[in-house]
């Protein structure tokens, strides 16, 4: 009895169809995947999504800093990939092509996250343990609309602060509105200063959680 030869490739063994050998493709070069998958080969695609993920992920995470928006990024860069795979130039490397995708789509994140006013908040807040220089809201070289984004930033960290408990509100003003060091808290508020500090962190952890609230 004469036997089907309907099977369909594997793409981890060689299979044979009308005597031409189909090359494995994971033994196939990004670009001969590239052809393959136009050619409409099945899981030709998928081996160039999981051979290029992973690395992606990493690439992405470094530039952004970011672990799981780099895996949003990706997907968003294999989007890019498949609705311009046609016009894709074989005799260029695709590793090259696709990694530029992934850094344009970094830049454009860091870009846009950089005009987010929660954002802008925590690098005005990122060395509150290092020093005690007041939170800064102008700067004249900024653009006209990062002026306005601080400008409105600031009326919310105003408001914020007058929701805290008073004394909360008290050291958290002297210290980061004010730029005053812990030994002048100490003696404007008449505490020790590891009453300042406990009061200080607490009210810390209460105004950013108030203020990424609102920001959200």
């Amino acid at each position: 009895m004469s036997r089907s030869t309907s099977v369909q490739p594997n793409n981890d063994e060689q299979e044979l169809s009308e005597g031409t050998e189909i090359v494995p493709l994971a033994e196939l070069s990004d670009e001969e995947l590239v052809t393959a998958h136009l050619d409409g080969r099945p899981g030709a695609f998928q081996e160039l999504f999981d051979r290029y993920r992973d690395r992606l992920v990493h690439f992405i995470t470094r530039k952004t800093g970011d672990s799981d928006r780099a895996q949003d990024l990706v997907q968003e860069a294999f989007i890019r990939v498949t609705r311009h795979l046609h016009r894709f130039d074989t005799s260029k490397k695709f590793s090259t092509w696709v990694y530029t995708i992934a850094s344009n789509l970094s830049k454009n994140e860091l870009r846009n996250r950089s005009r987010s006013p929660l954002v802008l908040f925590q690098k005005l807040t990122s060395n509150w343990d290092e020093d005690h220089r007041p939170l800064q809201f102008e700067d004249l070289a900024m653009r006209p609309d990062d002026l306005y984004r601080k400008r409105f930033l600031r009326r919310l960290v105003e408001d914020t602060v007058e929701e805290l408990p008073e004394h909360h509100r008290l050291v958290f003003r002297l210290r980061e509105l004010e730029g005053k060091s812990y030994e002048e808290i100490a003696e404007i508020t008449g505490v020790n200063l590891g009453t300042v500090k406990s009061r200080l962190h607490r009210a810390r952890n209460s105004f950013a959680q108030r203020i990424e609230h609102s920001l959200n």
